[in-house]
């Protein structure tokens, strides 16, 4: 999707110690997440940089990859080698059985 600037992984290869930043919306996030994943949304990235990891391994992740896409750009650009876009985003998460967890106490489920 956006070519190959942009560094991507699907979500079968993220490795289980990745740091995950998830960058939807609060309602988002609610319904279902990946489990450990950081949540930071998309528009708060700048102000937060400084909770971004530079020396670990880093996947962004969004619904379907497109958000993530432009904060992965959005940091290699600021300096950061270490960040990937998670590949169809969190609908790819849940459509290969990677483990989601919600935060209101419903089944897990991506909006």
């Amino acid at each position: 999707m956006f070519g190959p600037q942009v560094p991507s992984v699907s979500a079968a290869e993220v490795d289980p110690g990745a740091y995950l930043i998830d960058v939807r919306e609060p309602d988002e996030w609610t319904a279902g997440h990946a489990p450990g994943a950081h949540h930071v949304p998309m528009m708060e990235i700048p102000a937060r940089m400084a909770e971004v990891p530079t020396d670990a391994d880093v996947v962004v992740v969004c619904r379907s990859g497109g958000r993530s896409g432009q904060v992965v750009s959005y940091l290699s650009g600021n300096g950061w080698d270490n960040v990937r876009n998670l590949d169809g985003g969190m609908q790819s998460w849940a459509a290969v059985g990677r483990d989601m967890v919600s935060e209101n106490g419903q089944p897990a489920r991506v909006l």
